[in-house]
């Protein structure tokens, strides 16, 4: 049997005040982890345990870069987050270990359809089609741990054409850095290069074709994109046709 191979460039993110760049393994997200964001999607107000999605590691968008709006949609909101960055291997990690597998911090977006995430929870299927799709993971460069430090706390902002949509802090997580490479280190085994998602405060909202969006957290470098136009469908002709 003759193998095909098809190859791609590496996703990769720039390490800030460095030459080099962080090859990207696998973008983990963490669901529900700011009290106030499960309020506003009318969730109740209970601290569970941690649950985690994926996104595809080709899904990431540079700053600076574009992110066009994306097919199968009529609301497409951001969620501004915390991204940490794992550099040394693990699993079952404790929880006062982990930040010794943490490289880094970046500053994220967890780009959503939410038309298509609320379709798929009302009728209890998978997230995929609302959260994990192309360009649907803006993240900003890389602060090395060891100029950041272990981040408990710090300002989570996000503004759209300059008007502050969310602002909140880290320190509000229901389940800290810390605790959440230890809860995802039991399902997976944590690998350099893996990126975690932390979760976002209340405050999201849609953006349109020509909006900039700028995200800043704990004094990371920012990140700026700008939402391009695509071509769009309906989400009724996305409904029946997964029917």
């Amino acid at each position: 049997m003759t193998k095909v191979h098809f190859q791609s460039a590496p996703t990769t993110i720039p390490i800030h005040g460095a030459d080099e760049a962080i090859a990207v393994r696998r973008i983990y997200c963490v669901g529900r982890n700011y009290v106030s964001h499960i309020q506003e999607m009318k969730e109740g107000d209970e601290k569970e345990l941690p649950f985690f999605f994926q996104k595809p590691t080709d899904s990431v968008v540079l700053t600076g870069g574009t992110l066009p709006y994306p097919p199968a949609t009529e609301d497409f909101q951001f969620e501004v987050e915390l991204a940490v960055v794992i550099g040394a291997e693990g699993r079952n990690i404790p929880s006062d270990k982990a930040f010794e597998h943490v490289f880094g911090y970046a500053v994220a977006l967890d780009m959503t359809r939410r038309d298509l995430q609320f379709v798929a929870r009302d009728m209890r299927r998978p997230w995929e089609m609302g959260k994990s799709f192309d360009h649907s993971a803006p993240i900003g460069p890389v602060l090395p741990r060891a100029v950041a430090g272990d981040l408990a706390e710090g300002t989570i902002r996000i503004s759209v054409n300059g008007e502050v949509k969310q602002d909140s802090d880290i320190g509000l997580m229901i389940w800290g850095v810390a605790d959440t490479i230890a809860h995802l280190s039991t399902q997976y085994r944590l690998m350099p290069g893996d990126v975690i998602l932390t979760g976002t405060p209340a405050g999201v909202g849609p953006v349109l074709p020509g909006d900039e969006l700028v995200a800043s957290c704990a004094g990371l470098p920012k990140l700026t994109v700008t939402v391009t136009g695509a071509e769009t469908s309906s989400m009724k002709e996305t409904i029946h046709a997964a029917d």
